[in-house]
């Protein structure tokens, strides 16, 4: 079940993505428009993850609360 809160953040962020292509994206050489779009999502996938290992470990060795 999505929260308000959830929903919020995802607006946010679909408005942060059609304001990044409006003004053509720059930043460490990505482009605006498509590609910069494809490259943004394929970064955002990479942290995800990351941070998903990385709370598993923080877990695994009892440094964090637990799961809701």
């Amino acid at each position: 079940m999505s929260t308000t809160r959830s929903n919020l953040y995802k607006f946010a962020r679909v408005l942060g993505n059609v304001e990044a292509l409006e003004h053509g994206y720059q930043r460490g050489g990505l482009s605006g428009g498509v590609e910069g779009e494809m490259e943004r999502q394929a970064r955002r996938v990479i942290y995800r993850e990351g941070n998903r290992q990385i709370n598993k470990a923080v877990r695994a060795v009892g440094l964090s609360p637990k799961l809701r």
